[in-house]
């Protein structure tokens, strides 16, 4: 059916398969992240894989835990490099 996608959330569109890295600085230890069994660090870049269907959600997550979003691109491309430019 053609409204049933829209019922239980799947489709199946391409961009269901896609997958993005998001450059996160500033993540910190906070009351969401401590209850975690385990720490992470404060300094410095992490790279995450989001599906596409989840990127909002990641990007809400990412926000209450005190990060910000550097960067995002898709899996399987080259890093950027700023030396090229």
């Amino acid at each position: 059916m053609l409204g049933q996608s829209v019922l239980n959330g799947r489709s199946s569109s391409p961009a269901n398969n896609r997958v993005f890295v998001y450059e996160v600085t500033g993540l910190k230890q906070n009351e969401e992240t401590a209850r975690n069994n385990y720490s992470f660090r404060t300094s410095g870049s992490v790279l995450i894989q989001v599906p596409y269907h989840r990127m909002n959600e990641e990007m809400l997550r990412i926000t209450r835990m005190g990060g910000t979003i550097v960067n995002i691109r898709p899996l399987g491309s080259p890093a950027s490099n700023d030396a090229d430019e």
